[in-house]
């Protein structure tokens, strides 16, 4: 892998963000901008999501190992993007008032999965890193970041459950064939004695 890859993707990584920030000042996210933020960022961390998952299956089919290091950037900039999710919903909807958004977690099933998948995600962050291997154990940790699939799983019901609300359902329908093929593919590898027993920060 080129040495400026690397650079380059966490640059590539921040555009969303960059482009969000530009449409506050610009004032270009239309009528309701907290939704806007609400929404884009949400939906930056499913893609994120996706993105990461998807790694493996490239790797391992292009037969390029190389994309490995690329998987714990990108699993980071999932949580990263969740974070951004959580603070603008905390702060844009709901005005810091943790009482408030306590309330709304609890009342809101939609709210409860979506927190649930961002709680889920903090401590696969938190051990994204090779001491973290080492500290743990190859083995507990990748039991514990397996655990990425139910993040994954959790952030698809979220945005359905969100997107119910408007019975708009064709880019759930999307997100949901991609997750299933990704999450497919490992259960045949699994399934047919070919995965891979090599550990790598995900």
């Amino acid at each position: 892998m080129h040495p400026a890859a690397k650079p380059l993707i966490f640059v590539l990584c921040l555009l969303p963000l960059a482009w969000l920030v530009y449409g506050i000042f610009a004032n270009t996210l239309g009528a309701n901008p907290a939704e806007k933020l609400i929404r884009a960022t949400g939906d930056w961390t499913l893609r994120f999501l996706c993105i990461t998952l998807a790694v493996t299956p490239v790797r391992t089919v292009f037969k390029q190992p190389s994309l490995a290091r690329m998987r714990r950037m990108l699993g980071l900039f999932a949580f990263f993007y969740g974070c951004v999710h959580f603070l603008c919903y905390s702060w844009l909807d709901m005005g810091l008032v943790w009482a408030d958004i306590v309330r709304d977690i609890a009342k809101r099933p939609f709210i409860l999965v979506g927190t649930s998948a961002l709680v889920l995600m903090t401590p696969l962050a938190l051990t994204s890193f090779n001491r973290a291997i080492k500290g743990m154990g190859a083995a507990r940790w990748q039991l514990l970041h397996r655990s990425v699939y139910a993040v994954a799983l959790l952030g698809l019901l979220h945005f359905f459950w969100m997107r119910a609300a408007k019975s708009n359902f064709n880019e759930v329908a999307v997100y949901a064939a991609i997750i299933a093929a990704l999450l497919g593919w490992r259960l045949f590898r699994r399934f047919s004695g070919r995965s891979t027993r090599r550990v790598t920060p995900r």
